[in-house]
Parts: C-alpha cells; sequence; structure tokens
C-alpha cells in the first residue's frame, strides 16, 4: 500500500487542531509519513504527557507515540505550519476558527477531520470553514476509521477532499503503507457523509438494541435518505458511494466500537437518555447532529423519515418502539 511521493508534492509541516483520541492518531500518521508534525491541545496534561510519555494517556492511552511528535498549548505554534488538520468536535468548531482567523496565514489548506452538522445553523462544516476561516484552503478528510485501529496501525483509507491539487498534496503527505488517502474534489459531499452516518449509526444502534435483529433494511433506506440530500446539495454519486459516504456509514452503523452505535444499542435496550448524555460520557455526535440533518434537509424540501424518527426519540418525543412502529406504519411506495 506505499504510496510514491516526492519533497516537492508533500506539506513538510503539518498542524492538528485537537488532542483527542482521532486528533493524536492523525498526529502519529502525519509524523509515521515524514511530515514534522505538531499538536495543539487544550488540555495541559494531554500536552505534558505527549512530550514527556510519549502517549496521550487521556484519551489514547497504551499507544507508543513518535518521539519527533510535538504537543503545544500555544495555538500559534501549531497553526503556523503548512497545513492543518482540524480534529475539533463538530459544536465547537466555529470558536476554535475564530481563534485561528487571526493567525493563520491565507491560503493555508485547513483540513477538517470532525464530523457533523453546526447545530444551531443546520451547515455543513465544511460551510463553517468558509464563514469563520474565509483565508484558508478548505478541505476535509473522512472515512470508514476508528482512531484506536488506525494508531495501532490496522490498514485504513479514507478520502481527503479540496481543490483537486490541494487534495493530492495533502494525500501525498499523509500516505504511508497503512493508511492510504483517496483524494477527491467533492467537499461536499464528503462532508455530509461523515456528518449523516452518525445519525443513522444511532438509529441501527436503536433497533440492535431492541432485538431486531441485523438492520440491512434500515441500513439501506437510511443510505437512500442519505443520498437523495446529497443531491440536493450538489455532492456527487460516486463520492456518496464511496469511503466516505457508504463506506463509512456501514463501519459506524454496524460496529460496536462505534460511540453511536453503541449509544443506540443502549437506547433501544432501555438505557435513559439522560444517563446517556450525563458529563463525562462518550460523545456520540449524531445526537447533535440529528436535529441539525433534519432542518437542513426541510430547508432543501428533501424527506428523510428515518432522521426524523431518531430526531424525535432523541428529544424524548418518541420511544425507540413507537418510532420502529411509526416508520413501519409509512405508506408504501415503490423503492
Amino acid at each position: 500500500m506505499q504510496q510514491t511521493k516526492t519533497e516537492s508534492e508533500a506539506y513538510a509541516h503539518i498542524g492538528v487542531i485537537g488532542g483527542g483520541a482521532w486528533g493524536t492518531a492523525l498526529a502519529l500518521v502525519s509524523q509515521s509519513a515524514g511530515a514534522k508534525t505538531t499538536l495543539w491541545a487544550r488540555e495541559a496534561d494531554v500536552v505534558d504527557s505527549i512530550n514527556s510519555a510519549h502517549q496521550n494517556t487521556r484519551f489514547l492511552p497504551g499507544i507508543a507515540l513518535p518521539r519527533g511528535l510535538r504537543a503545544t498549548t500555544h495555538l500559534a505554534e501549531a497553526a503556523s505550519a503548512d497545513a492543518l488538520l482540524l480534529v475539533v468536535p463538530a459544536q465547537h468548531l466555529r470558536g476554535v476558527l475564530a481563534s485561528l482567523a487571526s493567525i493563520v496565514k491565507a491560503g493555508t489548506p485547513a483540513a477538517l477531520c470532525a464530523k457533523g452538522i453546526e447545530r444551531d445553523s443546520g451547515k455543513l462544516l465544511t460551510e463553517v470553514l468558509g464563514e469563520a476561516l474565509p483565508s484558508a484552503e478548505p478541505a476535509i478528510l473522512s472515512g470508514p476509521s476508528f482512531a484506536h485501529d488506525v494508531a495501532v496501525g490496522l490498514p485504513t483509507a479514507v478520502t481527503v477532499a479540496a481543490r483537486l491539487p490541494v487534495a493530492q498534496r495533502l494525500q501525498a503527505t499523509l500516505a504511508h503503507a497503512q493508511f492510504r488517502p483517496y483524494a477527491s474534489d467533492d467537499i461536499t459531499g464528503v462532508a455530509l457523509g461523515g456528518a449523516a452516518k452518525n445519525v443513522y449509526a444511532i438509529g441501527c444502534g436503536i433497533a440492535d438494541g431492541l432485538g431486531l435483529g441485523e438492520s440491512a433494511a434500515l441500513l439501506a433506506r437510511s443510505f437512500a435518505e442519505l443520498t437523495r440530500l446529497g443531491e440536493a446539495l450538489g455532492a456527487k454519486a460516486e463520492t456518496l458511494m464511496g469511503l466516505s459516504g457508504l463506506g463509512d456509514l456501514v463501519l459506524t452503523a454496524s460496529s460496536p466500537s462505534s460511540r453511536n452505535f453503541a449509544f443506540g444499542r443502549k437506547l433501544g435496550a432501555g438505557t435513559a437518555l439522560a444517563a446517556l448524555r450525563k458529563p463525562g460520557t462518550p460523545l456520540a455526535e449524531g445526537v447533535e447532529t440529528a436535529p441539525a440533518l433534519v432542518a437542513r434537509a426541510h430547508r432543501e424540501r428533501v424527506e428523510l423519515p428515518i432522521a426524523e424518527a431518531i430526531k424525535a426519540v432523541l428529544g424524548d418525543a418518541l420511544t425507540p418502539g413507537e418510532a420502529i412502529a411509526r416508520l413501519m406504519r409509512r405508506p408504501l411506495r415503490p423503492e
């Protein structure tokens, strides 16, 4: 899986903004692929752990990190890199971008690596990036992957989208024997696929928790909804059929390692919603994305009955069983 690259193609210095598990895994990828890498984290203990013990004991324990990987609490230090990987939760992205706006050089590639839709505005993260950091070169990295799997070196393929020359340089920068990025110029399709799949993964988890068996039908109809909205937003069909669309949906909506699937399964099995959303519990990004996804679909006049039902469950308007029953009672129609 080794990909040939030259020094002229690759960015020499990558700044990773966000020191959680996924940010740390991507910093490891970048450093292992040969780029100088600086990781910014808010948490002083995370920075100290990476710089002194060469592991992120809070968010990615047990994974040895390269000694050359530098962590910092100074945002400007990481933001001075040739290209940035933005690994910030969707609902906090705009605030971090506001902090970056005065220190990022114009034209710096800024690749979104988190997944979601801004709840208050219903905007894709690529749209938030364009508004809050307009001087940057927009990009996005997404695909079927888990931080721990990437960190231990399991073979992983993702999509990186931007203007094609930028996407190809990011591809060359991050590619190594266990990490294979595919270049695309469809940032809208990649952003939508990464966001919507978390919502539908919660729905598939709910079905599993209810004891309804394998959710192939639910998964297939969820993908049909994603495709309808993607068409309305101008996404390419091949993007939605690829790694960052169908590929990510299948993984996230079927794996116990998926936080969104695990959240839905507990909800379907009877765990109270309040208990699953207590401070300190794992973040299931689809919880915040569901109402934003539905609101955006309404604006585009696209019907998403499964996403609507999931939103209703997450808002305590329906029980999981009632949501399934409502979907099954929908009028019959051609596929």
